[in-house]
């Protein structure tokens, strides 16, 4: 049983498959399929109804035998033309000699109930043919043939009917089922059409979304590429800047305690001498000493660019100690150095980076300050945060000075004891500030002196 069934199946297939394609799309495949099996009934019904006519009442003429089985002849050339993949050819021929020789039989004067026949290929000529000259004449003749049997043709000399009422009701119901069917084989082909459509339109939704997904990640990646190339090219800049810097401040200092020494060693110079010439070389180390501190932090700061350690700080003990460690820097100039902060107020934050910024801020106040001045550090408590500022009564700084400051990371003037700088102590402030959650800000007028001030996140004391 099973291997009949199988076969049966088999047989279908093949029949379904006359004349496909590769190239053939899934629903023209699925049309050709259809086509090919409505073809293979109407072999079977022009094989099947010639001899069903010899067993009526009534003798038929020999030319309505012969129109009778005209059915298995055009289904066999529309499958021979499938064959040879002439679809449209095939169909067209189909729909027009169907309704043709189905016509001739009623021009005969003979009724054989198959005048539903023209309905079904009306209706069949719309779904398969894709020109649409084809399918408004194949709708149209079957219509006009339809129009002559019911309408025109009216008495026949023969009658189905009376000589075979069974065949002539078998005909009708044959005509309503395979008007049924091939409308239902439509609809269905169609609803698979359709949820084909709809599942291959997810897929490229999916497929869209995905690669979407793909090109927004490449963005990002892209951009997190410009950005590196940018913060590189930047970095390489300022390092070209310092070396340049370096290689040229780092002469003086050297070539002044070289000198020195070697007219010492020449000239057996006196030591009242020798005093006029140290504090010039001093004031030199001074600035080398400072410069190479800088310069190691900086260089630190690079090669541990995430490396931050924050924890509870008593900014009135660092602000003691830096005080204490430029308190000779600040005697060479009589200046007054103090701290306004006389109760412990608590920050979170890396200590060694704070600990710089504040000795940079003091010592560039310093530098600044005329002969006398006086420099203090205060602290007060805001909503959110500590602010930290370093006051100063030195020359003050222009307003083209002061967007330099805020703009640019590299930038320096001589101090009113002819103190050179780099600028790089007040772009490690800003860096190391900006790390630790904090920022900086500079009020200044030229001869009123100057506030540098900066946040860090408040620390809850202990």
């Amino acid at each position: 049983m099973n291997k009949a069934v199988k076969s049966i199946f088999r047989f279908r297939g093949y029949i379904w498959n006359i004349g496909y394609k590769p190239s053939l799309g899934s629903y023209e495949k699925r049309k050709l399929g259809i086509f090919n099996f409505m073809n293979f009934l109407g072999l079977l019904t022009g094989i099947i109804m010639p001899f069903a006519g010899l067993y009526t009442k009534d003798q038929f003429p020999l030319l309505a035998h012969i129109v009778a089985a005209s059915p298995a002849f055009i289904s066999l050339i529309v499958l021979l033309l499938n064959y040879f993949e002439k679809y449209e050819l095939a169909r067209v021929l189909y729909f027009t000699l169907y309704p043709i020789a189905t016509c001739v039989i009623y021009a005969m004067r003979i009724d054989v109930g198959i005048e539903f026949f023209f309905v079904l290929y009306g209706v069949l000529s719309v779904f398969f043919l894709k020109n649409i000259y084809n399918v408004i004449f194949s709708f149209s003749l079957s219509m006009a043939c339809f129009l002559l049997v019911c309408t025109v043709w009216k008495n026949y000399d023969d009658n189905l009917e009376k000589a075979n009422y069974y065949l002539y009701l078998f005909n009708h119901i044959l005509a309503v089922f395979l008007i049924f069917y091939g409308l239902l084989l439509i609809k269905n082909e169609n609803t698979r059409y359709q949820e084909q459509s709809r599942d291959k339109n997810w897929q490229l939704r999916r497929s869209n979304l995905k690669i979407l997904r793909q090109k927004a990640d490449i963005s990002g990646k892209a951009a997190l590429l410009e950005e590196q190339t940018s913060q590189l090219t930047e970095l390489n800049s300022l390092k070209n800047k310092l070396f340049s810097v370096i290689a040229h401040d780092l002469k003086a200092p050297l070539y002044a305690l070289r000198n020195l020494f070697r007219n010492v060693q020449l000239y057996d110079l006196p030591g009242e001498e020798i005093k006029i010439l140290v504090p010039e070389v001093i004031n030199e180390l001074n600035y080398t000493t400072g410069l190479m501190e800088n310069l190691l932090q900086w260089a630190k700061s690079q090669m541990q660019a995430e490396s931050v350690r924050p924890q509870l700080l008593d900014v009135a003990g660092i602000a003691k100690e830096v005080l204490q460690l430029l308190r000779l820097q600040a005697e060479a100039k009589n200046i007054y150095i103090s701290s306004k902060i006389e109760h412990p107020i608590f920050v979170y934050a890396d200590k060694d980076m704070i600990n710089l910024v504040l000795r940079n801020l003091l010592s560039n106040a310093i530098k600044f300050t005329p002969i006398e001045g006086s420099v203090y550090v205060e602290a007060r408590e805001l909503r959110s945060c500590i602010e930290i500022s370093v006051q100063d009564t030195g020359t003050g700084i222009s307003q083209e000075g002061l967007q330099r400051l805020m703009d640019q990371n590299y930038y320096s003037t001589r101090g009113t004891g002819g103190e050179a700088g780099t600028g790089l102590g007040l772009m490690l402030c800003k860096e190391f500030l900006s790390r630790n959650g904090g920022c900086m800000n500079i009020q200044s007028e030229p001869g009123k002196g100057s506030i540098f001030s900066f946040t860090l996140p408040k620390g809850a004391g202990e």
